[in-house]
């Protein structure tokens, strides 16, 4: 009991850091509302049963030890981030994907895309190597040599997912709120300039980091 409980609150930590997941559930909140965000949310969570499984079976242990397997992830997540600013910062001085919402004089939505949202989810969690890191140093301290190592990953990853989606989706639920609020689309439209400057930062921050050392 004594592990779990370390385990859950380092977990939960983990969880409320604000970081580039965060951040992409807020930018996707405000672009097509609650349910953009919570599918995105969906999209992130589930890579860290992916996570799982490669610090299970010692993948990550490989891209470790090779030092320009592991740059290399960290460049890719950082252009990823990058990309996601950028994009964030085009479709804000853009109206094409806004359709006005029969009924709601005045009001703007943007059309929701699950796949889109599940896929900028899920590559903003799996290009990130924060939580291959964090999975390979510190889930293996949970995990009983005698017992399947897979096994117990996925049991803790499925204990870290559903934490993950409850906070990111009050996250997605407060900025779908903040999306009702701000009807204006200026007003939006330096929202999403915001964020946009927000993910870039961090895809900066992740890149020079990682040529710094």
């Amino acid at each position: 009991m004594d592990s779990l409980a370390a385990f859950l609150v380092a977990i939960i930590l983990l969880t409320i850091a604000p970081g580039a997941d965060t951040v992409l559930v807020i930018r996707n909140s405000l672009r097509a509302g609650l349910l953009d965000g919570v599918v995105t949310t969906l999209g992130i969570c589930s890579g860290l049963f992916i996570h799982a499984a490669v610090s299970a079976i010692g993948i990550s242990l490989i891209i470790l030890q090779s030092a320009w397997m592991f740059t290399g992830l960290k460049y890719l997540g950082a252009l990823y981030l990058l990309y996601l600013g950028f994009s964030t910062l085009r479709d804000s001085r853009s109206n094409q994907s806004v359709l006005k919402v029969p009924g709601y004089e005045g009001e703007l939505k943007i059309l929701f895309n699950p796949f889109r949202s599940v896929r900028e989810g899920l590559l903003s969690n799996l290009l990130n190597p924060k939580p291959i890191v964090f999975y390979m140093a510190f889930l293996p301290q949970f995990i009983d040599p005698t017992g399947s190592a897979l096994g117990q990953s996925f049991q803790l990853a499925a204990i870290h997912f559903v934490i993950s989606v409850i906070w990111l989706s009050i996250v997605a639920a407060t900025a779908d709120r903040m999306r009702i609020w701000f009807r204006d689309q200026s007003i939006r439209q330096w929202i999403d300039r915001v964020l946009g400057i927000g993910l870039g930062s961090f895809g900066v921050a992740l890149a020079v980091q990682t040529y710094r050392e």
